[in-house]
């Protein structure tokens, strides 16, 4: 066939190279992987959790791009473009060298095989060609962002010279196991013989600390090897490297983020001498980064708060950042789901901070339709006349807008595709390079 010309049409023909959207597995991408040239010099960093993976890895690439390093940062799924996934020196890619990357691993997949071609999910074909791209570049580290799981994730080709479990929570059950001890278990399937591993859940299960015992690396958790105390408008970080006071509240907003940056300074002092990072660097790192959709606040009135909270865990944490704010009288919640997330349990854990509910149903067959969602806040005891449901995001999104007064809040959340819906409905601009 005659392969596309534009990246919409490339992204439209990769849904189409696998019968299914998620497969887990190594087998297949690495046969592909074996015809392509993917040979790094600098330290790799993986980073896996159920919440918290993509503004560590914000972080990391803000820091170390403030210390002068290259990095190549792959993360997973976009807001609104898909080049918002590969990103160099802090940059997104091109449509350019997208397409010529695709075509490479194109060519692998197909000429390469030695009797038909290696089908590849959109998530695989995707892995592989942020990975070619990195590859052409000098870059000092990469980072890289585990799509689901960790063990059977395409971004387990590589070997990770510091391992990263930001939480661990119930999330992706039907891949994953049902219980916290299996979740942690595939989570661990990103650990290597010897090599460190940085954890940021204060619990984590025993399956994980088995896993690196059994592989003889280093586990620094947060509570034990590393911590944090913020002080006001302070925080301060205790690690393998000593101690640092004084540091500026991170850019990105939420009580939980002083975690997430926390682990990203001990993946550095774990690193520190293959990448050196002076002080300056850090506080210069922590107050630049920039990542949408993770308690992001639009400038105006009335307050609107976006967030890609999409599971119980992240929802508890939405929530807890939101009674840390100033008061509002009223709190629209914008809100579409997938219908194979647990909505239940994340209506259970923001329903004591929404006051109205604005809903709609996200596109596609994994979304929930506005019924379904209806019924599950009706089941958790809102009350109908709180409750309004819409044909779209967008809708729902003007609808509150109209709705709520200058002093009160709105919050969109739920999905990825309900926060780009919202960023869409809000007029705000196509992100852009990271400032």
């Amino acid at each position: 066939m005659t392969r596309p010309t534009t990246l919409a049409g490339w992204l439209a023909y990769l849904e189409t190279l696998h019968p299914k959207a998620i497969a887990l597995g190594l087998d297949r991408v690495r046969e592909v992987a074996r015809r392509l040239p993917l040979a790094f010099a600098g330290p790799v960093i993986t980073v896996s959790g159920t919440n918290g993976k993509g503004s560590t890895c914000a972080m990391l690439e803000a820091i170390l791009g403030a210390a002068g390093y290259r990095v190549g940062s792959y993360t997973s799924p976009h807001l609104r473009r898909y080049n918002e996934r590969v990103r160099i020196g802090r940059d997104f890619v091109s449509d350019d060298d997208l397409l010529t990357a695709f075509e490479a691993v194109e060519d692998a997949r197909i000429v390469g095989a030695p009797v038909e071609a290696t089908p590849l999910t959109y998530f695989e074909f995707g892995t592989l060609a942020a990975l070619w791209l990195f590859a052409r570049e000098k870059l000092d580290a990469l980072v890289l962002e585990v799509g689901l799981g960790g063990r059977l994730d395409a971004v387990n080709l590589m070997d990770a010279d510091v391992a990263v479990v930001t939480s661990i929570d119930l999330d992706h059950m039907d891949y994953l196991g049902p219980t916290r001890e299996d979740i942690g278990r595939e989570k661990a399937g990103i650990f290597r013989p010897g090599r460190p591993v940085v954890c940021g859940e204060r619990d984590p299960p025993a399956t994980l600390i088995e896993a690196a015992t059994a592989l003889g690396a280093p586990l620094l958790r947060v509570g034990r090897e590393f911590d944090f105390v913020v002080e006001g408008t302070q925080w301060r970080y205790r690690g393998p490297n000593g101690e640092r006071y004084g540091l500026p509240v991170p850019a990105l907003r939420g009580v939980f983020q002083f975690g997430n940056a926390a682990v990203a300074l001990t993946v550095l002092d774990v690193l520190r001498d293959r990448l050196p990072v002076p002080t300056g660097a850090i506080r210069d790192g922590l107050v630049s980064v920039d990542l949408p959709g993770r308690f992001q606040v639009l400038p105006g009135r009335p307050t609107i708060v976006l967030d890609v909270a999409h599971n119980p865990h992240a929802a508890r944490a939405l929530a807890a950042s939101l009674a840390t704010m100033g008061f509002h009288p009223q709190t629209f919640a914008v809100f579409g789901m997938y219908a194979d997330k647990d909505i239940r349990s994340v209506i259970e854990a923001m329903k004591g901070r929404v006051d109205h509910w604005y809903v709609a149903g996200l596109p596609g067959a994994r979304g929930a339709p506005s019924l379904m969602i209806v019924e599950k806040l009706r089941a958790a005891g809102i009350a109908q006349a709180a409750i309004h449901a819409f044909d779209s995001i967008a809708s729902a999104y003007r609808a509150a807008c109209d709705a709520a007064s200058d002093a009160d809040r709105i919050v969109a959340f739920g999905s990825f595709l309900t926060v780009a819906a919202a960023l869409d409905a809000s007029g705000a601009s196509e992100t852009a390079r990271p400032q």
